[in-house]
């Protein structure tokens, strides 16, 4: 891994509180410490992008306008991000972007100009961190209730907190390759 090029995190779960299938902007709320984490890195300079599953669209659950709408409201709470790759599929879609994939993740690179070896991912779940792994990158699991203790387990690096999160990222602590 070289210099840090880019931090790309979930969305669900880990910027915001989980709300299952999210139409209503009204009901994005950040998770503790999110911006701060966030403005850090942009203060830094280091890029950060959003890498996130909305398979509410492919199931007909949400709209792709809403999902835009939601994905605005969280801009507008947590500041700018450089880039955002959403996967619209559902599992059954076997697509190459649904994380554990790694498409998501490679997607944002490219569109950051950057190798995906230079980047971290930060989520709540396995699926998160597999998907880093299986895209070259680092991956680092902030766990919440719905963590799994197998994916807990499994994963290489695991923080308490978005800011600890990003504390490693910034400091190269743990890095792969």
């Amino acid at each position: 891994m070289g210099p840090l090029a880019a931090v790309l995190f979930d969305r669900d779960g880990t910027l915001i509180h989980d709300v299952p299938y999210n139409a209503d902007p009204d009901r994005v709320s950040p998770v503790a410490g999110a911006r701060a984490a966030l403005d850090r890195l942009r203060r830094a300079g280091v890029p950060v992008g959003v890498v996130s599953n909305q398979s509410g669209v492919a199931r007909g659950l949400i709209t792709r306008a809403a999902l835009d709408a939601v994905n605005a409201r969280v801009e507008d709470l947590l500041g700018p991000f450089h880039v955002w790759a959403v996967c619209p599929h559902g599992e059954a879609d076997r697509c190459g972007c649904r994380k554990p994939a790694p498409g998501l993740v490679l997607r944002a690179a490219a569109l950051l100009g950057v190798s995906p070896r230079d980047c971290v991912v930060v989520g709540d779940i396995g699926g998160d961190v597999e998907a880093a792994l299986a895209a070259g990158a680092r991956g680092i699991l902030v766990p919440t209730p719905r963590t799994l203790p197998g994916e807990v387990a499994a994963a290489r690096e695991v923080v308490p907190d978005l800011a600890a999160a990003v504390e490693r990222a910034l400091l190269g602590e743990g890095t792969i390759g």
